[in-house]
């Protein structure tokens, strides 16, 4: 049955709850701040995990496993790393029935352990570039979960990568980079602002960070993904040093890069209604239902089962593998049956009622628009394929219009005081900025949580909104999840 959504212009939270359970996404676990992926949710998470991981590998990239333990002492080797952690890791004190003698930190993220491991491997220039993805889960101690959003636990991958030169390694994080707008864009349909982190935003114990910005249908910022260029800090922390071609001993220079869970979030965020779940068809484990309808159990059984069932077959050889299903919850009113199906997301559905079927067609039905169409038994296969593209196009650029009508330029420390409070307008606020981190940290005060979340990387400057200074560099301002 249909479940009840709360209209998102009367409560986002409430809705962004409610499409989930609707949709079966999750459930909160019983350890606090857990989640519980259904199978709903995970095929989604497979799609989005099966694209990264193609273009990880077919930019030389390598998966490998590291332990989930990491000793105490390794967290504490380089400074910034364990103070930024602190607050939010889990320790396990006690093993086999003893107190440990060194304390183990479930991994908020393995920077130290991999480096750790780095260390030993490389000896020589000839050892490098080592580049390496880990699919794993984390835990960072959550105060205030929110299913996929912020958990204790969640999934996600870490690549980690050594090079010999400081050029080798920037370019890297910034190919890294590009390769996560790419995936966003292209498969999750999520138009993204794709930039540098500023001194309080970037990541412990980096160098640079730079990350992929998404705005949600509620007008705020979700951090999509993040490359961090960690320079020789951690080669430093760990000695992962090497002979280079000239004979001297020199760090190694590091990356780390990764995307979450979340992205799950930010597609429900970006795209769903309040009917229910959204999917872009390229990551939708089902990409459209057939559903056959009548009250003639002998018509279904040899007339209407079967059509459907070729249509889903002639569907799945189409797509290369799985993605098409037959709805046969015959126990269910025809109305609630494609009412289950719009809540879950499905891009397509196919309705294949006695009319249809004795005019030799089907009506398709669109999730992202509901338009509706006839369309002849044969014309089914081609027809699908291009929907399914359009619907997936239509995503992005339905995303990109609502980004760009809600993102504004604001010239002063006041107009960007009353975007954010007391304002009509909202969403994400473009100004020059140069200030200190504590001027940073004062306009979070001003603006109720604004921060900067990224600074874009088309270079354009002009008059920094606190200090008056010429030449500051263009930031986005917004408040986040």
């Amino acid at each position: 049955m249909a479940k009840n959504i709360t209209p998102k212009e009367q409560n986002y939270s409430q809705w962004y709850q409610d499409v989930i359970r609707a949709a079966e996404l999750a459930d909160n676990a019983p350890v606090r701040g857990c989640m519980v992926v259904r199978p709903n949710a995970y095929g989604v998470w497979e799609k989005i995990q099966s694209a990264f991981d193609r273009a990880f590998k077919e930019t030389g990239h390598q998966n490998a496993y590291f332990p989930l333990l990491i000793p105490n002492s390794f967290m504490e080797r380089e400074a910034e790393h364990v103070e930024g952690f602190a607050p939010e890791c889990a320790v396990v004190t006690h093993a086999g029935g003893e107190e440990l003698e060194e304390p183990y930190v479930i991994r908020p993220t393995s920077e130290t352990i991999i480096g750790h491991m780095y260390s030993q491997w490389v000896q020589s220039w000839r050892d490098l570039p080592i580049l390496i993805n880990q699919w794993c889960n984390v835990m960072r101690w959550e105060k205030r979960p929110r299913l996929f959003l912020r958990t204790s636990e969640f999934l996600w991958q870490e690549g980690h990568t050594a090079h010999a030169t400081k050029e080798e390694a920037y370019a890297e994080t910034m190919l890294m980079l590009d390769v996560y707008r790419k995936i966003m864009q292209d498969h999750l349909a999520l138009p993204v602002i794709y930039g540098e982190k500023s001194l309080n935003e970037r990541f412990p114990g980096a160098e640079n960070t730079f990350s992929c910005e998404a705005m949600m249908s509620d007008k705020k910022a979700l951090q999509a993904g993040t490359s961090h260029f960690l320079g020789q800090n951690f080669a430093r922390a760990f000695d992962i040093s090497f002979q280079g071609k000239n004979g001297e001993m020199d760090f190694a220079w590091t990356t780390s890069w990764g995307v979450s869970t979340r992205l799950i979030g930010a597609i429900i965020m970006s795209h769903s209604d309040n009917d229910g779940l959204v999917l872009p068809p390229k990551v939708a484990p089902v990409k459209a239902v057939i559903i056959p309808i009548s009250g003639d159990d002998e018509k279904l059984a040899n007339d209407l089962e079967p059509a459907a069932s070729k249509i889903a077959g002639e569907l799945n050889a189409s797509f290369g593998g799985l993605g098409a299903e037959v709805d046969r919850k015959y126990h269910l009113r025809p109305g609630d049956r494609f009412f289950y199906h719009l809540q879950r997301g499905i891009p397509i559905r196919i309705e294949l009622g006695e009319k249809e079927y004795a005019s030799g067609g089907v009506t398709i039905v669109r999730r992202d628009s509901g338009v509706k169409e006839r369309v002849s038994f044969d014309a089914v296969p081609a027809r699908v394929g291009a929907l399914l593209t359009e619907i997936q196009d239509n995503l992005y650029e339905r995303a990109k219009a609502f980004r760009e009508e809600n993102t504004f330029d604001v010239s002063s420390l006041a107009e960007l005081k009353a975007f954010f409070k007391g304002s009509d307008r909202s969403g994400f606020a473009r100004a020059f900025f140069a200030g200190s981190v504590d001027d940073e940290k004062d306009i979070k005060d001003l603006t109720g949580g604004a921060t900067i979340r990224c600074i874009p990387l088309d270079g354009a400057t002009g008059k920094c909104v606190v200090t008056g200074q010429e030449g500051a560099r263009a930031s986005i301002f917004a408040k986040s999840y």
